[in-house]
């Protein structure tokens, strides 16, 4: 098993980055974001993680199947600014090696 997967990541500049995210170190996907400096300091993952600001709000723009939106979840995205259809946040997606070639762009700052 692959202890790492390979991600496409495209920033709220329009750059697209290909990078490897570790499946071995329960790693969430706001936190490859901020591990990589993919988003300016203080914009991405102001809550911790929590689930409680949205600021690690991303669009899912490939065709995987993730773990279903808990309450959580769900309750700040109806909240959150830019909302789509395919919207998530990134504390909640938990870096696993069926994310292989997942690719996400982050939503613009609120």
């Amino acid at each position: 098993m692959a202890l790492e997967v390979e991600i496409w990541i495209t920033d709220r500049d329009g750059q697209t980055h290909q990078i490897m995210a570790p499946t071995d170190m329960n790693m969430n996907l706001m936190e490859v974001i901020r591990a990589y400096e993919l988003a300016p300091e203080g914009t991405i993952g102001i809550c911790g993680g929590m689930a409680m600001c949205a600021s690690c709000q991303c669009y899912v723009e490939s065709d995987h199947t993730l773990p279903e939106q808990m309450d959580d979840e769900r309750a700040m995205l109806a909240e959150a600014f830019y909302l789509k259809d395919n919207s998530r946040l990134g504390c909640q997606l938990f870096i696993t090696p069926e994310m292989k070639g997942l690719r996400v762009r982050i939503a613009p700052e609120s």
